[in-house]
């Protein structure tokens, strides 16, 4: 940033939120239910919210919870089934239905079902080692209170029953497993992101700028942030000043956590993924699948791309898609720039990822493939799950954007990762969110984290406290460890949100 930039310079905010999707949404919304004096301004490149990774078409919008997910409980090498990670991720949606339940209950979000509704999570394999695998995660999960009440089955009647689309034309001596949650949920982040944003930009003290890109930043002795932010509409810019900055712009925010200078983001590099479905054109075939089924991701595939036959309520219409399918684009959004993959490459990250590339050839090989899929081939897949398909029924879209995070490892030199990354300076001042998968799911979770990290001692005050469990009952605490509470927040959350039994 130029010291001597004469831009218009507006007053001080105590918070400057960068994107405009679930995450900044769930920021804003939490900061100022914890402090309602908190000045806030917000700044998003495109010309509304929730119109990248958050938009419904965009987002796998599964509210994932672990319950269908197989690559959150891989198979040790002695062949029994680590829950660990479902264990988390299952326990971050809990907080996340907490508090999105505490928001109807105090008003924000006076309708629930115009973001979230009831529908079975499933899990569906084939091939009897696959039956096996299946069998050991069951009675795993069923260890954890998280997921009481998953059935598990290997009768094809049964599995008929809940997912004939599934069966249909299935030859009958395949052995088939699969794994039901009669309380798993679909989530539209889009619909949810503009509830949060339009309460959000109701409240004194906020206020949104649309249309507005961040070209750069600098951070004075004063302690302030200098931002630099264009309107793309009149070409001018202008600094905005704030106390804390939050980078919130999915696949667009590495480029930013670059231009911040801090010297935690030096080493951290992104690989992008997109993505297309197959998007069911039948009103009869839609009407007669009601489930989220997940199953196996191919070899060498990453976690967002695990196929899937989803059911989900978007724009008030229930609809059915299939996929995703893989692909590579140099974009870092969808709509982003060829570019955005070699603008973000500089010398601290070279190395990492290089690294990350060369330990990584099978995805490579694995998104070429993708890009390469003929109409056939995709049909094939989707047929896979459900045989009978015609594919005249189903017509293909673009999805989301993702950027998969890498950064340094000192024994490997990089990792490519697959999960969530916030990247925060040493003084709290400003923070990032880096990657994808959870993502919106466990935006809660990650929220309250980094309030936490970034306002210390406010945080830790009796009043802040009381607040985050006002929000959020079982802030603190550990449900994996706590069944009677377990099912009490879930019973809660479930009744308020209006979701089914």
């Amino acid at each position: 940033m130029n010291s001597t930039d004469s831009s218009p310079v507006k007053p001080v905010s105590d918070v400057i939120i960068i994107g405009a999707g679930i995450m900044s949404a769930t920021l804003g919304v939490l900061l100022k239910a914890l402090a309602p004096s908190l000045t806030i301004s917000g700044y998003e490149r495109l010309d509304a919210v929730a119109a990248e990774s958050s938009d419904a078409w965009n987002n796998a919008g599964t509210g994932h919870s672990a319950f269908c997910e197989l690559n959150y409980t891989p198979e040790r090498p002695d062949g029994s089934i680590d829950i660990s990670k479902a264990d988390k991720i299952a326990e971050q949606f809990e907080l996340s239905k907490q508090f999105w339940a505490s928001l109807v209950q105090e008003g924000p979000l006076p309708d629930p079902t115009a973001f979230i509704h009831s529908i079975p999570h499933m899990s569906f394999v084939w091939g009897a080692a696959n039956v096996d695998y299946l069998r050991k995660r069951h009675a795993a999960l069923l260890h954890s209170p998280l997921f009481q009440g998953m059935e598990f089955s290997t009768d094809p009647a049964q599995i008929a029953e809940w997912i004939p689309l599934v069966m249909d034309g299935r030859d009958p001596a395949q052995p088939v497993a699969a794994t039901r949650m009669a309380v798993g949920t679909d989530v539209n982040f889009g619909a949810l992101t503009r509830a949060l944003s339009d309460y959000l930009k109701s409240l004194p003290g906020v206020d949104l700028h649309l249309g507005h890109e961040v070209e750069d930043f600098r951070h004075k002795d004063d302690g302030i942030w200098r931002v630099k932010v264009k309107d793309l509409a009149t070409g001018q810019s202008r600094i905005a000043r704030g106390r804390f900055v939050f980078i919130g712009a999915g696949g667009g925010s590495l480029p930013l956590l670059e231009k911040s200078g801090i010297p935690e983001a030096k080493g951290f590099g992104g690989f992008p993924v997109s993505g297309q479905w197959l998007k069911c054109q039948n009103p009869a075939v839609i009407a007669r699948h009601e489930a989220k089924v997940y199953g196996k991701p191919a070899l060498g595939a990453p976690p967002m791309s695990m196929p899937h036959l989803d059911t989900r309520q978007i724009n008030g219409r229930k609809e059915l898609l299939f996929g995703p399918y893989a692909g590579f684009s140099t974009k870092f959004l969808k709509k982003g720039s060829y570019t955005d993959l070699f603008k973000s490459i500089e010398l601290g990250n070279i190395r990492p990822l290089l690294y990350a590339g060369a330990r990584n050839l099978g995805l490579t090989k694995y998104l070429i493939g993708q890009v390469l899929q003929t109409p056939q081939e995709r049909t094939a897949a989707l047929r896979e799950y459900y045989p009978e398909a015609n594919p005249a029924d189903w017509q293909l879209e673009v999805a989301g954007q993702r950027v998969q995070v890498i950064k340094k490892d000192k024994k490997e030199g990089g990792v490519l990762e697959f999960g969530t990354e916030m990247v925060t300076a040493a003084d709290g001042s400003i923070a990032a969110l880096l990657g994808a998968s959870p993502g919106a799911s466990t935006a809660v979770a990650i929220m309250l984290e980094l309030v936490q990290k970034c306002f210390p001692e406010r945080a830790a005050s009796l009043e802040w406290q009381a607040r985050f469990r006002q929000l959020v009952p079982s802030f603190g605490q550990k449900l994996a460890n706590k069944p009677a509470l377990a099912a009490a927040v879930r019973e809660h959350s479930r009744a308020v949100l209006r979701l089914e039994a």
